[in-house]
C-alpha cells in the first residue's frame, strides 16, 4: 500500500488531480482538487490511500498525514463509501466536523452528500471520542490563482460540487448565491458553496 507520492501536478480537474511521478500521471482523487491550483507544475507531497475494486483502482491524496487518517476513520463507518468520505473531507472546517461527532449534532451531519439520518448515527456511535488526537492538527492548506473570469471560476467550482455528490438541484441554488459575491478563483468559490451547503 501507498503512504505518500512525491511529484509534480500537471493538470486539475473537478474530482481529481494528476501527479506525474517518473514520467507516469497518477489520477489522485481530492475534495478540492482547486486547493492546488497556485501548484500547478510544482512539485508537492501527497499522502494516499488506495481503494481496490473490481472495476477500478483509485488513489484518494490527501495534504497531511492527519487529513488520511481522518478519512481512513470515516470510511471504517459503515455506510461511509470512499466517495462520501472524501465529500465530507471537502469541507475544511475539519474541526467543526470532529466537534459534530463529538456532540452528536445529526443535522450538521446529514448536510453532507451520501449522509442519511442513519449514516450520521452510526458516524457519532463509531467514532465520539475518538478523533480527539486530530483535533488542533487539521487545517486546510489554501492555494489560490486568478482566473481570466470569475465565471468560469465558478462554473468549474459547481462542477465540483456535482463531483462531490451534490445534486442538480443543491448546486443550482447554491450558484445563485454565488453569484452575488465577489470571488475570483475557483478553490474560493467552492470553498464558499461548501460552506453554504452546510447552512441549507
Amino acid at each position: 500500500m501507498y503512504e505518500y507520492i512525491i511529484g509534480k501536478i500537471t493538470a486539475i480537474y473537478p474530482a481529481y488531480i494528476v501527479v506525474e511521478v517518473n514520467g507516469i500521471g497518477y489520477q489522485i482523487a481530492s475534495g478540492n482538487p482547486y486547493r492546488y491550483s497556485g501548484k500547478m507544475n510544482q512539485e508537492v507531497k501527497l499522502f494516499v490511500h488506495q481503494v481496490i475494486r473490481e472495476d477500478a483502482h483509485t488513489l484518494y491524496g490527501f495534504n497531511s498525514l492527519e487529513e488520511k487518517q481522518l478519512f481512513l476513520r470515516l470510511i471504517s463507518v459503515s455506510g461511509i463509501g470512499p466517495k462520501s468520505g472524501l465529500a465530507i473531507m471537502a469541507n475544511d472546517d475539519h474541526e467543526g466536523l470532529i466537534s459534530a461527532i463529538e456532540t452528536g449534532d445529526i443535522t450538521y451531519l446529514t448536510k453532507f452528500p451520501g449522509v442519511g439520518k442513519k449514516t450520521a448515527q452510526q458516524l457519532v456511535l463509531d467514532l465520539k471520542g475518538k478523533l480527539g488526537e486530530l483535533s488542533g492538527e487539521l487545517t486546510g492548506s489554501v492555494v489560490m490563482e486568478l482566473f481570466t473570469t470569475n465565471y468560469s471560476a465558478l462554473d468549474e467550482a459547481i462542477s465540483a460540487l456535482q463531483a462531490l455528490g451534490y445534486s442538480e438541484r443543491e448546486t443550482k441554488r447554491v450558484h445563485k448565491l454565488l453569484l452575488q459575491e465577489s470571488l475570483q478563483t475557483t478553490d474560493e468559490y467552492l470553498r464558499a458553496g461548501l460552506k453554504l451547503m452546510m447552512k441549507k
